[in-house]
């Protein structure tokens, strides 16, 4: 029999520390070329992508463009306009992809495209090219999506003024006038300020907007250990799967209504393409259409609902400009009862006082991540192909260099001295480029929906 030595515990607990700690200063270091930014251990990125001064702090240290971890992996930041029109514009193509998110992968289950955060590629572009051109047959920025915004904005009115004898939350009044429209175009029908079933799934959204872009998904994604814990993340899972539930309903309501040639919405048009797709085998299919109605309910609901909270916001707490707007408005009208969304040209203050609210709100700060298709540079740097970028939108919306009065609410941003409107290369509000296209559309619905208000006198 042969004595082992018995080992240090002591010595052992070090080698695994050090080996550690080894490990995680090879993994931060950065690549020959690659933008400057802060040492740290792979997982404490995410302190610097939670706190909204710290990518200033580090854009004034190490440049436009500066790079740290992020769960695991390298990202890349740009600060100001110039960077983030690079990404988007002049690079767009090179920068069309989205970075890998296991987290979404498993929602998903990898049978769907999803049309803000999926990667570019032809399942994307056919998805895409498809649903563009619904919205656009359904009305979405056509004179028939006008009357449905103000069919809604009236009943908004009607809403509040029921609710006017006490203090009132007019969040979910907003969220259900504004889902409403592009319920009307992915369902055929509208719903009520009471109606539950609308009421949880907007709540879920909120919920796993706010989850999907934390802490606990950067660390489902880096830590495979912590992924079967029972931690938050797994209530964006049980989140998603409720969601799934209400648009199953939803479609199989049609289907059992549908009657080949007569489309009367989105749905009804994708399931006659899901025929045709199956002698062709293409990426159409029932699992594809509920991720789609997904991200287009979501998209087409709060980012255009929390600017116009905004807007009630802003212009209750700068009552002199909201009144200048109701002038401007009054005086155009005239004897006419409504206006139509190609008057915002001939009301120049006004189109401007909506177009600093987005700025000046900016709700979604960094946008969605991009990702190069190839090996690329950006602003002299090298970027491999696979790098998360993330692109700080609020940084562009005060850049120093680009507004007349960056870091004040003030509608002469977007007017010349003739007091003529016009809109800045620097206005991003949803992003810019390839990705961007369907986001303008919603866009669409936001501006025109407050023109309507104010001409209506919602805003007290």
């Amino acid at each position: 029999k042969l004595d082992v030595p018995a080992i240090n515990m002591g010595i052992l607990s070090w080698l695994v520390v050090l080996s550690i700690l080894f490990l995680c200063f090879w993994k931060s270091q950065r690549p020959k070329g690659f933008p400057p930014g802060p040492w740290s251990p792979p997982l404490t990125g995410i302190l610097f992508y939670l706190s909204r001064k710290e990518p200033l702090k580090l854009a004034q240290k190490y440049g436009p463009v500066f790079s740290l971890y992020l769960g695991g992996k390298r990202a890349v930041f740009t600060h100001g306009f110039s960077s983030a029109k690079e990404v988007l514009v002049t690079k767009g193509l090179e920068f069309a992809g989205r970075p890998d998110n296991l987290l979404v992968d498993y929602m998903i289950k990898k049978k769907g495209t999803q049309y803000i955060i999926s990667p570019y590629g032809q399942a994307w572009k056919e998805q895409r090219r498809f649903s563009l051109m619904l919205l656009r047959n359904f009305g979405l920025g056509k004179k028939s999506m006008e009357e449905k915004i103000l069919q809604e904005a009236t009943c908004l009115i009607e809403a509040f003024a029921e609710n006017s004898g006490a203090p009132f939350d007019p969040q979910p009044f907003v969220e259900t006038a504004v889902t409403n429209i592009i319920s009307s175009i992915l369902f055929g029908k509208r719903f009520e300020n009471n109606d539950s079933s609308l009421r949880t799934v907007l709540n879920i959204l909120h919920q796993n907007l706010k989850l999907i872009v934390g802490p606990w998904a950067m660390l489902y994604n880096a830590v495979p250990l912590v992924r079967r814990l029972p931690l938050p993340h797994q209530r964006i899972l049980t989140n998603v799967q409720k969601i799934f539930a209400f648009l199953e309903k939803e479609v199989e309501e049609h289907k059992t209504t549908f009657i080949s040639g007569e489309t009367r919405d989105f749905v009804d048009a994708y399931l006659e393409e899901i025929k045709k797709a199956e002698q062709k085998g293409s990426s159409f299919e029932e699992e594809q259409l509920r991720v789609l109605l997904m991200d287009l309910l979501s998209a087409g609901s709060e980012t255009t609902a929390r600017t116009i909270q905004w807007a009630l916001l802003y212009l209750v707490a700068f009552s002199e400009i909201q009144e200048k707007c109701q002038k401007e408005i009054d005086f155009f009208l005239g004897s006419n009862s409504n206006l139509q969304y190609e008057d915002r040209e001939k009301l120049p203050y006004t189109n401007a006082v909506i177009h600093e609210i987005q700025r000046h709100t900016t709700v979604v700060p960094l946008g969605a991540p991009h990702t190069p298709i190839q090996n690329t540079q950006l602003c002299g740097y090298q970027i491999p192909k696979g790098t998360i970028i993330l692109i700080n939108l609020h940084s562009v919306h005060h850049d120093e260099s680009q507004w007349k009065f960056p870091h004040e609410f003030n509608p002469s941003n977007f007017l010349n001295e003739e007091g003529d409107f016009v809109k800045p290369e620097a206005f991003l509000a949803f992003s810019a480029g390839k990705l961007s296209h369907c986001l303008f559309y919603f866009e669409f619905i936001f501006i025109f929906y407050l023109f309507i208000l104010l001409s209506m006198n919602l805003i007290i």
